[in-house]
């Protein structure tokens, strides 16, 4: 007996959808098996045991402008966690203005990044800590000034002995950066929908969202932007296809000025690309502004094909899917200047 008209649709409507949630379901285990969830809370250190009193500390020191030489730049002057974790400059403003020759990457989630800088100079958050300090073009101290500038006031020394348990001299540089980088490994962003996603919820991305995800796996974008941080956990070559534009690369070398090793021309940490619709502007160079742009300059320098209209705009809707839950912090009460507190110089 033939089908009647309206079973034969309800037949094909459903052959569609079983087809539809097929593919859904081949998408997400596909992301599950070349992504993370941002985990809650922050992760272990190493030789770096995280506690209470060390976070409070290091938050402290995080916003505290008199480790600079001017008492004028704080860590969160280039890196403000208000605002994505940088600073909204295509190069951050340093001592006596200057303009430093790169752009600030993100603080946030940057404790997973396999080292930081663009360059991957300093292996941990600890080290990282201790080189914009005495930079000259950014904070433009020295240790030995820092030590002395905590130690001129007893609420800091008090809270080294807190943080430090122990120790006969607390109040280092090194533990100085042992707490900045408690502090920040708390920085973290989970729960965006990308990460419900990822958790088994497919109904966190729209369909123009899941297309991008899909474009972003299969186009080549995960080769350099995958596991828990969609980034930072090796080098890569700027300009695998295409060199970009110069205005873009900007003479920089990459990590080629740390190793100064021929191969390594050129080469960069990938950046995270969580939380990226915060983070503009783009690149080593911070010459691209728009997310939509920096789609369209990796896709020609990373992966040589030219993406659609379409392509790139469901691409930039999937990475807006990666936004977590910000860190709120408060802003610390520091304590106040002493007689014998350095005072700032130019």
């Amino acid at each position: 007996m033939a089908l009647s008209k309206k079973l034969f649709i309800s037949m094909v409507i459903a052959v569609m959808t079983a087809g539809t949630a097929m593919a859904a379901d081949k998408l997400m285990k596909q992301a599950q098996d070349l992504f993370e969830p941002i985990p809650y809370g922050p992760p272990a250190i190493k030789d770096n045991p995280i506690t209470n009193d060390k976070i409070e500390l290091g938050k402290m020191l995080y916003f505290e402008p008199r480790l600079s030489k001017s008492g004028f730049i704080s860590c969160n002057s280039c890196h403000n966690v208000g605002m994505g974790g940088d600073d909204f400059q295509e190069t951050s403003v340093g001592h006596g203005w200057q303009r430093g020759p790169r752009n600030a990457p993100t603080v946030l989630n940057s404790v997973y990044n396999v080292a930081q800088f663009w360059d991957g100079r300093a292996s941990d958050l600890k080290e990282q800590a201790k080189g914009p300090i005495q930079a000259g073009v950014e904070m433009n101290n020295t240790p030995e000034q820092v030590v002395e500038t905590l130690n001129s006031m007893p609420e800091y020394v008090a809270l080294f002995e807190k943080a430090f348990p122990g120790q006969d001299d607390p109040v280092t540089f090194d533990n100085m950066a042992r707490a900045i980088e408690a502090f920040e490994a708390t920085l973290v962003t989970p729960d965006s929908r990308f990460d419900h996603f990822l958790k088994g919820d497919a109904t966190a991305l729209s369909t123009e969202e899941k297309k991008g995800l899909d474009a972003f796996v299969n186009k080549g974008c995960v080769d350099c932007h995958s596991g828990v941080n969609m980034g930072g956990d090796n080098y890569y070559p700027f300009g695998v296809m295409e060199k970009p534009a110069s205005e873009i690369l900007a003479g920089d070398k990459g990590r080629y000025k740390v190793t100064q090793t021929e191969g390594d021309e050129y080469l960069f940490k990938s950046p995270s690309l969580r939380n990226i619709e915060l983070t503009a502007p783009y690149f080593h160079s911070g010459k691209v502004w728009t997310l939509r742009e920096s789609v369209r300059v990796m896709s020609s320098a990373q992966l040589g094909i030219s993406l659609s209209d379409e392509e790139v705009d469901q691409i930039t809707a999937f990475l807006r899917t990666t936004t977590g839950i910000q860190p709120e912090v408060v802003y610390p009460i520091l304590p106040a200047t002493r007689n014998d507190t350095p005072r700032p110089a130019k």
